[in-house]
């Protein structure tokens, strides 16, 4: 297994259950959550991308299905806010420390206001980035909530 990221030393301190599972990036690919998905065999609609978008000029989390979109709209609302918009790939790098494509939900450099989209309860186990690309986690939707302090929320389109 590759070393520790963030988000895998944030599961293992808090004695969460979790599943590594690893794959070969290709550098070709145009969406990584769609080869997570493919790589791995899995449905696309349990395999969720993490996105850093900003709501009312603060920088925020929203995790959908790869094969979703997020709402800006919907996302807003989920936090509390009004206006919504995607965050520079440059700024979402520095403020997360995770690299574009393996960004995770767990282990950011500063906790975010984070919504989960509510397809996430569907399932036993989703998978997300931990923290590399090639690199997805499996968690239990309802862990992934208590550690980012997540609202669950209609955010996928």
């Amino acid at each position: 297994m590759s070393s520790a990221t963030p988000a895998l030393s944030l599961l293992a301190s808090n004695d969460v259950w979790h599943l590594v599972h690893e794959y070969t990036h290709e550098p070709s690919a145009s969406s990584y959550g769609l080869e997570a998905a493919q790589k791995l065999g899995l449905d696309p609609l349990q395999v969720f991308k993490t996105l850093i978008a900003v709501v009312d000029g603060k920088h925020c989390v929203a995790v959908v299905p790869v094969s979703s979109q997020v709402s800006l709209k919907a996302l807003a609302k989920a936090l509390g806010g009004k206006h919504a918009a995607m965050a520079d790939p440059n700024d979402a790098m520095r403020i997360t420390g995770y690299v574009v494509g393996g960004i995770s939900p767990l282990g950011q450099k500063k906790l975010l206001p984070t919504a989960i989209d509510e397809m996430a309860m569907e399932w036993e186990t989703i998978f997300v980035s931990a923290g590399k690309r090639g690199f997805d986690v499996e968690v239990k939707p309802s862990d992934l909530m208590q550690l980012t302090q997540a609202v669950l929320a209609d955010i996928a389109v």
